[in-house]
């Protein structure tokens, strides 16, 4: 495996370089630099170590990212295939425009995680937040599966302990896909065009090749995180969601 050190290079040298070499890499010293490894197809790996910038993994087409720390915003943006895996956290809009593959997050994320992801066709992009995540989730959320687990973090502060799952206005906008939230949902409000119910075993099926893959990635006790009853979040179809994005 070929092994570059990032402290050298600034985003545009790192990621010629990163394309240079064929094969898995391991990019070690990331500190800011952005959109590594966007782009990727086929079955590379990649791994990162250190804090890499803004839009990782940006427009992925097949190829897998592990990153050993927290990455900054715009993680997986409109990527397409391929997996992202984060043993940190995660900054905002991750999973921005997503239209297929998966991100796992073991610790928490910013504002706007999953806005605008999409499906089509047997494309179903998938989010898996380990932690919390911040105000608006899945703003405008038209396909594919947001799942948050409100596991603790090691590395959470107390005042991230305390807060509560899930920020401020979620689910604005949303018109598509579905969204699981793990735990006491009794306090959050959403719009009126969406509908939230516990989660079915039918709807638990549908996620749980997601789960079991998170739990082995991690090292949790796949038992211990199902064991906590979800709510399910869709758009409400006798009731959608209307507003124009615009005005004349």
């Amino acid at each position: 495996m070929y092994t570059i050190d990032a402290s050298a290079f600034d985003y545009k040298t790192l990621n010629e370089t990163i394309r240079t070499h064929d094969g898995d890499c391991t990019v070690t010293h990331c500190l800011g630099q952005r959109f590594i490894a966007a782009g990727m197809s086929g079955s590379r790996i990649i791994s990162a170590y250190g804090t890499p910038g803004n839009a990782l993994g940006a427009y992925l087409n097949g190829a897998e990212i592990q990153v050993h720390g927290n990455t900054q915003d715009a993680v997986g943006d409109t990527m397409n295939e391929g997996k992202i895996i984060i043993h940190g956290s995660v900054g905002d809009a991750v999973g921005y425009a997503m239209r297929g593959g998966c991100i796992f997050v073991r610790g928490n994320a910013g504002y706007r995680a999953g806005i605008h992801m999409k499906a089509y066709g047997e494309k179903r992009p998938t989010i898996i937040i380990g932690g919390k995540c911040g105000s608006f989730l899945g703003e405008y959320q038209a396909g594919g599966i947001l799942v948050v687990l409100g596991l603790a973090q090691a590395s959470d502060a107390p005042e991230t302990a305390s807060r509560p799952l899930v920020g401020n206005f979620p689910c604005t906008g949303m018109h598509g896909g579905k969204l699981y939230l793990r735990g006491d949902t009794s306090q959050m409000e959403f719009p009126a065009y969406v509908s939230a119910h516990p989660a079915t075993d039918e709807d638990m099926r549908e996620i749980d090749p997601y789960l079991t893959e998170f739990c082995t990635t991690f090292g949790y006790e796949k038992s211990d995180v199902i064991g906590v009853p979800f709510t399910v979040v869709t758009p409400d179809t006798k009731n959608p969601y209307k507003q124009m994005y615009v005005t004349n």
